[in-house]
């Protein structure tokens, strides 16, 4: 058993939060356990409560769309939300269950170890870029050690809002270029403070 499924394990019986009285049962995460790019998302929603794996709604399909336009599927890549369990009615997580899941998202990104971290939506972009605006910041990189952070809009959004489809669209398009650059950092010293990259 993997270190990862053990992980998944001690998940599946949590009960950190109140999240756990609702839940049809946990969403830890999804994807090879040897990928480079780490996708985080937001929370489960009705389908994934119901499935166990995370982003199988529209967003998730919308989300394969966008991996296939870059040459990848899911499975090359590994998908998580900031939080496990779904909460009521698809509510905004909050701070104490977010909180509570940091450990299990901490350790996913340790056993891991992804040169890009992909955070989609504000909830994820907020772990990185604290106090930052989505609308701002989306698709602008940033190197902390010797991994990069992305933040892009979640793929909810474009469908919500379609004036952000094209956002979404373009700054995908930029994760090839962006994860060359993150091999290349994997081989020089890292970094004491963060840093924006200009990359393009």
């Amino acid at each position: 058993m993997s270190e990862l499924t053990e992980l998944y394990e001690e998940i599946a019986v949590c009960q950190r939060c109140e999240l756990a009285k609702g839940r049809t049962q946990t969403v830890p995460g999804d994807g090879s356990e040897k990928a480079e790019i780490m996708f985080i998302g937001e929370a489960p929603g009705f389908h994934e409560d119901r499935q166990g794996r995370p982003f199988v709604g529209a967003a998730g399909q919308f989300l394969d769309e966008l991996l296939a336009s870059i040459g990848l599927k899911r499975e090359d890549v590994y998908i998580a939300n900031v939080i496990k369990c779904r909460p009521p009615g698809n509510r905004a997580p909050l701070p104490d269950e977010i909180e509570a899941c940091r450990p299990y998202l901490d350790q996913q990104i340790e056993l891991i170890q992804p040169k890009l971290i992909v955070t989609l939506g504000r909830f994820s972009m907020a772990r990185y870029f604290p106090n930052a605006s989505i609308t701002r910041i989306h698709g602008q990189p940033k190197r902390i050690g010797n991994r990069i952070y992305y933040p892009m809009f979640h793929p909810a959004a474009a469908l919500h809002q379609p004036k952000w489809r094209s956002a979404v669209e373009e700054d995908m398009l930029n994760i090839p270029h962006i994860l060359k650059e993150a091999e290349q950092l994997g081989e020089t010293r890292p970094l004491e403070q963060a840093e924006q990259l200009s990359l393009f």
